[in-house]
């Protein structure tokens, strides 16, 4: 299975994940957590928890996908690690990264915000295996597996404690649910995700996500991993006591561009130098005459 072929069963199975989390009437099928005397408590609405929870639901899916499919699914051994899916091809031996991310819709066509992972760390030593299960180079494609919801319930009663024979009077914090999985080069955008961490941002088009249509999706993903691997913050830039290279596509384009012009302005003298360079030195250690 190459990475088109991946791409597409992802998509074909995605389909049917609506089953594995909601109800018939959209309604997410987790009301809350359970203790040993079977009382139950209210989930958060934090997106954080809401995050988890789906990705343990969903990670039985995957591992059937996986065998359905001859690869082999391995999980992080780490929290925070990436990726939180890792399928390898049991016929060729071929990795491939996915991200499960999740989100609450802010409009009926735009989400609040959602990150797509580091533009630092093993996103530029990508021989590094540091906060990730394999290097970022080893893997033949990095996909984005998102959720986007609505917010259900806005007040659920985290006071109370609820029993068994109540729960179907327990509300769901989130319902309405879609599935989509796309290159995680198609959704990003040009702008680090909400915060000061170093986190590559995305599109928050609902339908730019789902179909694929962010601002690198057209430029390919070359110059996704160009910009966001010497892409500085302010205090990134200040640290290095260096003025900022460029802070969006169009002030990038200037900056290729104005080395580029040097370049070739220059292209004459560049070959004469490159030409007078003194050749590296070869060994010169003498054979065994034996």
């Amino acid at each position: 299975m190459n990475k088109d072929e991946l791409f597409a069963a992802l998509n074909q199975e995605i389909q049917g994940y609506n089953k594995v989390v909601a109800t018939e009437q959209g309604d997410w099928i987790v009301k809350g957590f359970i203790d040993i005397y079977k009382n139950i408590y209210t989930i958060s609405i934090d997106t954080k928890v809401v995050s988890k929870v789906l990705e343990l639901l969903l990670i039985p899916a995957f591992e059937a996908f996986a065998q359905k499919n001859d690869l082999t699914l391995e999980l992080p051994p780490q929290q925070n690690f990436y990726p939180d899916l890792t399928f390898i091809s049991k016929t060729t031996g071929e990795k491939f990264a996915v991200d499960i991310k999740s989100t609450v819709k802010d409009t009926s066509s735009r989400i609040k915000s959602m990150t797509l992972g580091a533009f630092t760390g093993y996103f530029r030593n990508r021989a590094s295996r540091k906060n990730t299960l394999y290097p970022y180079g080893d893997y033949a494609a990095h996909f984005v597996l998102g959720v986007i919801y609505s917010q259900g319930s806005i007040n659920p009663n985290e006071k109370s404690i609820f029993q068994l024979d109540e729960l179907s009077t327990i509300q769901s914090v989130i319902r309405d649910f879609t599935f989509f999985v796309q290159p995680k080069y198609k959704i990003a955008s040009a702008s680090p995700g909400s915060g000061n961490t170093k986190n590559i941002g995305s599109t928050n088009n609902i339908s730019n996500l789902v179909n694929g249509k962010g601002i690198f999706a057209e430029l390919g993903e070359e110059v996704y991993d160009d910009y966001w691997m010497f892409y500085l913050t302010n205090d990134m830039a200040k640290a290095l006591e260096i003025k900022r290279p460029y802070t969006n596509l169009k002030t990038y384009l200037a900056y290729k561009q104005r080395g580029t012009n040097e370049l070739f302005a220059h292209q004459e003298e560049i070959q004469k130098l490159s030409e007078e360079e003194d050749p590296q030195d070869e060994d010169t250690s003498s054979e065994d005459d034996s």
